[in-house]
C-alpha cells in the first residue's frame, strides 16, 4: 500500500458534534461518487460513518478524513486527536464484542468489509484507516441513457462551445483555449495569468460556505455560476472541474465550461434513487438527508432556503419557492425563494382557495403548462417571466402545512411524473420543515409574551399623553415595524390627527412625517385587526414621480406642482406594506397606530398579531392617559381659584411668600395664606392651617380665604373674624376640619413703622427679627378654630420699626423631620437669627433653604412662609 500511487485526495476535518457523522458520510460519498467509484461506496460510507462516530461522540475529538483514490481502489483514513485512546490488549479468553455494541464496532465492521486495515499511532492523534478494492469490471459503457426521439432531445446552438480552462494551485487561469475566447470575448493573452476569481460570479447560498477557492481544490465539482465577459455582463455557465497533477507533481484543476443552457452536455447522469436508499447489507440512509443533504441546516429560513434550491436543482427549474400555512390554514405565507425577487416576495401572503377546480387549491398538486394562458393563477408568478409551475402541497397527518413550487421561463417544462417527483420530496421533508416551524413559532411567542410584558409595564409606568404617545411608537420600531405613525382622535365629532411619526432611520422623519400630512387620514374602522393601508405608498410613488420629472424636466407643469418634493428615499421608506389597527378604549376609537415597511416588504402574520396585542395595551394606555391629564386639568384649574390672585403692593413695606403643596400634582393643600386690602392704609393678612392634605383639606382652604375677606371687609375686628369663621366651619358637620390660623391688620405708620393686630389661633407663633439679631414671639397662642362653639379671642398689637422683619410660618416648616431629629421652633428662631438685614425675599428663600436641607427625603406637609419686613429709612442728604 505504501508503494501504491495516489491518483487523487480529498480531505476534511468535522467538528466534535453529533450531526459531523452525516456530513462525514456526504463527504465521502460525493467523493467517492465524483472519482467514478459507486461499487465501493456503501461500504466506503458505512465504515466511515462509525470510526467519526467513535472519533467525535466517543473520544470526544474533531475527525480527520482523508479519502485517496489509487490505481487499485480506495484508502480512507479517520483520525482523532486523542492518542491514548490505545486498542485493548488482546485476551483470548474475553469475549468478542457483539456487533450491537457500541465500543469497537468500527474495528470489527472494517475487519469484515475492508480488503485491507490497520491502526497508525502519532504523539497528537490516533488514525484508523482501510483500504477497499475496486471489483473487476469489463470495459464498456459506465452508464447511458434511453433512446430518445428527436424532439426530446435538448437544444443547443448551431456550434457547442466548450471552454477548457486550467487554474493552477494559486487559482490563477494558465491556458484559456479558441471556444472560451468565443464565448467569453477575452483572448488567451489577456486573461493568462488572473485569477478565476475575478470573473466568476459565485452563487452564495444560504447555509453553505463553499466559495470559489473551496471548489478549486476538490477532487471534482460540477454546477452553475457565472462568468463576466469583455462586455461586463455575466454569462451563466454549467462547469465540471477536475483535479489533477502534472508530470511535476504540480496540482492544477482543468474546467470544461459550455453555456448554462447547454449543460446537458457536461451534466453528470443523475444518482440512482436507490443507491441512497440502503446497500444490500441494509444500512439504511435518512431520505431527508439524501435531499435537503449534510448537514441540514439548524434554522427555519437556511432549512426553507436549502429545499427550494435542492428542488429547483432536481427538476432542473429557472425558480422555486416555498410558502407556509397560516394556523388557520386559510393563507399561505411566502418564506423562501430561489430565481425570484425574494425581497419583494417574503412574507407576502395568497389564500389557499384560489379558486375552482384542482389547480385552485394549494392543497392538491397542480402543474400548469403555460401561465401566459391562465393569467393569475399562480399570483406569485406574477411579471417574473416564469411560464411553466409545478407544485406540490406540504401535509403532515392530513394537515396543509405549506406548498413547494417549481417553475420555468420555457413553457411546458414540467408533467405528472415531475410532480410525483417533487411530492415524493415534499412529503419527506414536510415532517422536518414543520418541526422547525413550530419550534420557530415556541421562540417567536415566548419572545412575544416577553415583550408585551416589558411594554405593559412601560405604558403603565406613566400617565403623560406625549409621553405614551411615544413609548408606542419607540415599542414598534424597529421590532415590529420599519416605521410607525400614530393618529389619535380628541371626540367622536373630531377627525384623525396626525400625532406621532417615528422611523428606525432619523434621517427619514421629517419627510415621512411631511408625506403622512398631506395624506388623509385612515378611516377610524372599530374592527378588530390589522387592515392594508395603501395611500402612503401611492402618495410616495406618485411624488416622487413628480419629483423626477421636474428634476429632468419632463413635466411641463412642473412649476404648478406645490409642497415639499418627496425624494426616492421616502417612496422607499414606506413603499412596503403599510397596516392600520385601532386603538379602541372604553368601546370608542379614540385613534389608529399605523405600521410600515419599506419597499416591496411585507409583515408575518405573528407579527401583525403581536402588533394587534400591543395596540389594545396601547390604546387603554393612552385612554387613561388622556383622562388623567383633563382631570388633572380641571383639579389644577380649581385648585388655582384658591390661591390668591396676587399679593399687592403694601406701601412702605416688603412682603413676600413661598407656598409649597404636599403631593404629586397638588398646587393647593391644607395650607394657605392671603394678602389682602381692607379700607384706606389697612391690609389683612392671613396664614393658616387647615388639618389634613389634599382636596378635602383644600376645600375648608377656599372657605376659610374667602370668609376672611368677606367679614374683614365688612368692619369687623379680628375676633370677631375669626369667631364667624369658626361658627361656618362648624357648620360643615362631618366634612368640618380644624384649623389653626393667625391673622392680622397691617397699617403702615407715618414714622416708617407698622402697626399690626393679630390674633394667633393655635397656629405656631409669629417671630420678630429685630435689627440688632434678637428674635422673638411677636404674639400669643389662643384656641383654634373648628372645635369648639363658644371662643374667646383677643388680638394683640405689635410695632415694627425700620429693619425688623415678621415671620410667620405652618407647621410644615417647624415639624419638618430627619428620623428623630425636627427643626422645630428652636431651630426656626436660629436660622432667623442669621437673616439680619435681608430683604423678605431673601428671609423667606433662607428659612426655606434651610428646611430642603434639615432631612434628605422630600417634604410629606404643605408648607407656607410670610415674610413682612419694614424698610430701613435712608438718610436725608442736606
Amino acid at each position: 500500500m505504501r508503494s501504491a500511487v495516489i491518483t487523487a485526495r480529498a480531505a476534511a476535518t468535522f467538528e466534535p458534534v453529533g450531526r459531523s457523522v452525516a456530513a462525514a458520510r456526504a463527504f465521502v460519498r460525493d467523493a467517492l461518487q465524483g472519482w467514478g467509484f459507486p461499487d465501493v461506496i456503501d461500504d466506503a460510507v458505512v465504515l466511515t460513518s462509525e470510526l467519526v462516530t467513535n472519533a467525535v461522540v466517543h473520544a470526544g475529538t474533531h475527525a480527520d478524513v482523508l479519502c485517496a483514490r489509487t490505481d487499485s481502489g480506495v484508502r480512507i483514513e479517520v483520525s482523532d486527536r486523542y492518542p491514548e485512546r490505545e486498542l485493548p490488549v488482546h485476551n483470548p479468553g474475553a469475549r468478542t464484542a457483539g456487533i450491537d455494541r457500541e465500543g469497537g464496532r468500527g474495528l470489527l465492521l472494517c475487519a469484515a468489509l475492508a480488503s485491507r486495515w490497520g491502526v497508525e499511532y502519532s504523539a497528537t492523534q490516533k488514525t484508523v484507516w482501510f483500504h477497499l478494492d475496486l471489483p473487476d469490471r469489463p470495459a464498456g459503457t459506465r452508464s447511458a441513457g434511453p433512446a430518445l426521439p428527436a424532439e426530446a432531445l435538448p437544444v443547443a446552438d448551431a456550434r457547442v462551445r466548450v471552454a477548457v480552462v486550467q487554474i493552477d494551485r494559486t487559482g490563477c487561469i494558465t491556458a484559456w483555449n479558441d471556444d472560451a475566447h468565443a464565448l467569453f470575448g477575452f483572448t488567451a493573452d489577456q486573461i493568462t495569468g488572473k485569477p478565476l476569481a475575478d470573473l466568476a460570479a459565485w452563487p452564495h447560498t444560504p447555509g453553505t460556505s463553499t466559495g470559489i477557492a473551496d471548489a478549486l481544490r476538490l477532487s471534482r465539482w460540477e454546477g452553475s455560476y457565472g462568468i463576466r465577459g469583455a462586455d461586463g455582463r455575466v454569462i451563466p455557465v454549467y462547469a465540471s472541474h477536475l483535479r489533477v497533477r502534472d508530470t511535476t507533481g504540480a496540482p492544477s484543476t482543468v474546467c470544461l465550461l459550455v453555456r448554462d443552457d447547454e449543460r446537458a452536455v457536461l451534466q453528470s447522469p443523475t444518482r440512482n434513487s436507490s443507491g441512497d436508499t440502503g446497500s444490500e447489507r441494509g444500512t439504511a440512509t435518512d431520505p431527508f438527508e439524501v435531499f435537503i443533504g449534510s448537514p441540514a441546516p439548524d434554522d427555519l429560513d437556511g432549512l426553507l432556503q436549502r429545499t427550494v434550491e435542492r428542488a429547483r436543482d432536481m427538476l432542473d427549474g429557472d425558480a422555486a419557492y416555498l410558502l407556509l400555512a397560516t394556523d388557520d390554514e386559510t393563507e399561505l405565507e411566502v418564506r423562501a425563494s430561489t430565481g425570484l425577487p425574494s425581497a419583494r416576495q417574503r412574507f407576502a401572503r395568497v389564500p389557499v382557495e384560489a379558486g375552482t377546480g384542482r389547480y385552485g387549491s394549494a392543497r392538491m398538486p397542480a402543474v400548469h403548462d403555460d401561465l401566459s394562458a391562465v393569467p393569475g393563477a399562480v399570483p406569485l408568478l406574477n411579471d417574473t417571466g416564469m411560464r411553466s409551475v409545478v407544485t406540490v402541497p406540504l401535509k403532515v397527518e392530513g394537515r396543509l402545512t405549506g406548498s413547494l413550487g417549481v417553475a420555468a421561463e420555457a413553457p411546458g417544462r414540467y408533467g405528472n411524473e415531475e410532480a410525483l417527483r417533487l411530492q415524493f420530496a415534499a412529503d419527506r421533508i414536510a415532517l422536518a420543515v414543520e418541526s422547525a416551524r413550530l419550534g420557530e413559532l415556541e421562540r417567536l411567542r415566548r419572545g412575544s409574551l416577553s415583550f408585551l410584558v416589558e411594554a405593559s409595564d412601560l405604558l403603565a409606568g406613566t400617565l403623560d399623553r406625549d409621553q405614551t404617545l411615544a413609548l408606542m411608537a419607540q415599542m414598534t420600531v424597529p421590532t415590529l415595524a420599519t416605521w410607525c405613525a400614530v393618529y389619535t382622535i380628541a371626540d367622536q365629532s373630531s377627525e384623525p390627527e396626525l400625532s406621532y411619526v417615528l422611523h428606525e432611520d432619523e434621517d427619514r422623519i421629517d419627510g415621512l412625517k411631511a408625506l403622512l400630512s398631506r395624506v388623509a387620514p385612515p378611516d377610524p374602522v372599530p374592527t378588530p385587526g390589522a387592515r392594508v393601508w395603501t395611500a402612503p405608498a401611492e402618495a410616495a410613488h406618485s411624488a416622487a414621480l413628480r419629483t423626477s420629472l421636474r428634476t429632468v424636466g419632463l413635466n411641463d407643469n412642473a412649476h404648478l406642482l406645490n409642497g415639499p418634493s418627496t425624494s426616492f428615499a421616502t417612496a422607499a421608506a414606506v413603499g412596503g406594506e403599510t397596516v392600520v389597527l385601532p386603538l379602541v378604549a372604553r368601546n370608542r376609537v379614540i385613534g389608529m397606530l399605523t405600521l410600515g415597511k419599506p419597499t416591496d416588504d411585507h409583515f408575518r402574520q405573528e407579527i401583525l398579531e403581536l402588533a394587534e396585542d400591543l395596540s389594545r395595551r396601547a390604546a387603554l394606555a393612552l385612554d387613561n392617559a388622556r383622562l388623567y391629564s383633563e382631570r388633572t386639568a380641571i383639579s389644577q384649574s380649581l385648585q388655582r381659584s384658591l390661591l390668591p390672585p396676587g399679593l399687592p403692593d403694601v406701601p412702605g413695606m416688603e412682603v413676600d411668600v413661598i407656598y409649597r403643596a404636599a403631593g404629586e400634582g397638588n398646587e393647593v393643600g391644607g395650607d394657605f395664606y392671603d394678602l389682602f386690602p381692607i379700607r384706606d392704609g389697612a391690609y389683612g393678612f392671613a396664614i393658616g392651617d387647615v388639618c389634613g392634605t389634599g382636596p378635602e383639606a383644600a376645600a375648608v382652604t377656599g372657605l376659610a380665604r374667602h370668609a376672611l375677606r368677606l367679614l374683614a371687609r365688612e368692619g369687623f375686628d379680628g375676633p370677631a373674624v375669626l369667631q364667624r369663621l369658626n361658627a361656618a366651619i362648624l357648620d360643615e358637620g362631618a366634612r368640618s376640619r380644624f384649623l389653626t390660623l393667625l391673622y392680622g391688620e397691617l397699617r403702615p405708620q407715618p414714622d416708617g413703622s407698622a402697626e399690626l393686630k393679630v390674633v394667633c389661633a393655635g397656629h405656631p407663633l409669629p417671630l420678630r427679627l429685630r435689627q440688632d439679631g434678637t428674635v422673638e414671639p411677636a404674639a400669643e397662642p389662643q384656641p383654634l378654630l373648628g372645635v369648639m362653639d363658644d371662643l374667646e379671642l383677643y388680638e394683640q398689637t405689635v410695632t415694627l420699626d425700620p429693619g425688623d422683619v415678621l415671620l410667620c410660618v405652618t407647621d410644615g416648616v417647624t415639624e419638618r423631620r430627619e428620623g428623630t431629629r425636627m427643626l422645630g421652633d428652636d431651630g426656626l428662631t436660629e436660622v432667623l437669627t442669621t437673616c439680619t438685614g435681608l430683604t423678605a425675599g431673601a428671609v423667606a428663600a433662607r428659612i426655606l433653604r434651610a428646611v430642603e436641607r434639615f432631612a434628605m427625603e422630600p417634604p410629606s406637609d404643605d408648607m407656607a412662609i410670610l415674610a413682612m419686613r419694614v424698610p430701613e429709612q435712608l438718610p436725608e442728604h442736606p
